[in-house]
């Protein structure tokens, strides 16, 4: 038997679980219970010390193929489960082994739509999965079979965030033509479409999810996701304005972009945009250069947000400008850090951080709108506390129950 391994600091060898025998013969005190969609293959999950770890089985080409792809889309900050080795060469000519990390905070979206864990969920799903697809494309990325079962989702800031979990059928190319990703695009549809109708079987028909409406919807948001991200723009000698434009919108849905080539034509220019340049996370990036936080895009915009709002009260205080920087680390100190502290530990798994602190400055608007007033953030953490996440159920590792 051989592992091949990611190493890690404090990863675990996985050196002491029983891998002379078949995944669903497995009867070890490690063995835990995880949400996951629909799948063919056996997968086991294992906990060690509060880390959750995937283990599938798989044939051997498939599983050292389907690790290369993870690691590829890991190196390309792309949403995906992380590969953490293959177990290869096992006895008996049992199946390769396939291990990932398990998503923390992940929801499965079948899990979503069927209970109902975020207002309008499949408006919400629609555009994570349009994203994700847009980003996979622009990074030379074809998946060939994303479906609701192979996709888990994270909260971002009120929106959904999707995350690749099956990548048997991905392939890399240097680039994706218009064709591959139309196909790509058409096999998302078929796929989601086929699940919706699966639910619907088992739950009823709902107005909130109806399955006929998605290929045509989900393909619509694609479209329009990458037609913004990569259409050409014409403009004159005298619009040097258009330029810094173009560069904004890209930064607001969240690129930036290596660099543009500028096409003179009889008119004037022609801007063009090529796929390969784009780079999505730009707010993620700037929350980490200034604050070291690690979240995700949409979370990280409304951090900043609120960073930038107290940068100008301390500009006001101090009647000077007082730099980003600065603004920063007193932001981290004074603000974030006190609000995450004053959970208490039991409640961590509901959250991640940056997604508590959004619904915590939710909460904090909410009051005081209700009172009249500006509710200082201590009593907005105390009611956040009793009256929303105590109810909530935990999603660090939320356990699967009926559709």
């Amino acid at each position: 038997m051989r592992i091949q391994l990611v190493p890690r600091a404090g990863r675990p060898d996985f050196l002491d679980l029983p891998w002379h025998q078949p995944l669903e013969e497995w009867d070890v005190d490690r063995l835990v219970v995880a949400a996951r969609g629909i799948g063919t293959h056996v997968v086991r999950f294992v906990d060690y010390g509060g880390a959750f770890f995937a283990l599938k089985e798989l044939p051997a080409a498939v599983a050292r193929r389907e690790y290369g792809i993870l690691r590829g889309l890991e190196q390309e900050g792309i949403p995906a489960v992380e590969a953490v080795g293959v177990v290869r060469e096992r006895a008996g000519d049992l199946p390769d082994v396939l291990i990932t990390r398990y998503l923390d905070y992940a929801l499965p979206c079948r899990l979503v739509i069927a209970r109902e864990l975020v207002p309008g969920p499949l408006d919400r799903l629609l555009d994570a999965v349009a994203e994700l697809l847009v980003r996979l494309h622009l990074a030379g990325f074809y998946w060939g079979d994303c479906s609701l079962s192979n996709l888990l989702v994270r909260r971002d800031a009120g929106t959904l965030a999707a995350y690749l979990v099956d990548a048997e059928t991905s392939e890399r190319q240097p680039a994706l033509s218009s064709g591959q990703r139309s196909y790509d695009i058409e096999i998302a549809e078929q796929n989601v479409l086929g699940e919706l109708l699966d639910l619907e079987a088992g739950l009823g028909p709902s107005e909130s999810r109806d399955p006929l409406t998605v290929p045509a919807e989900l393909g619509r948001r694609y479209e329009q996701l990458w037609e913004e991200l990569t259409a050409e723009e014409a403009f004159s000698p005298g619009e040097p304005h258009r330029l810094e434009d173009r560069l904004r919108r890209l930064n607001e849905l969240g690129f930036d972009v290596e660099e543009v080539d500028l096409v003179s034509t009889d008119e004037g220019y022609r801007l063009r945009v090529d796929p390969g340049v784009l780079e999505p996370g730009h707010h993620r990036r700037r929350l980490a250069r200034l604050t070291g936080l690690d979240a995700q895009e949409n979370q990280a915009r409304r951090l900043l947000a609120d960073l930038e709002a107290y940068r100008r009260s301390l500009d006001e205080s101090a009647n000077r400008p007082v730099s980003e920087t600065a603004a920063a680390g007193r932001w981290l100190a004074d603000v974030f850090e006190p609000a995450i502290a004053a959970v208490p530990g039991d409640l961590w798994p509901k959250r991640q951080a940056a997604e508590l602190f959004h619904e915590l400055l939710e909460h904090r608007w909410y009051l005081s709108e209700r009172e009249g007033r500006d509710v200082g953030l201590d009593e907005a953490i105390q009611s956040y506390l009793d009256t929303v996440l105590r109810g909530l159920p935990d999603e660090k590792t939320l356990l699967p129950g009926p559709e």
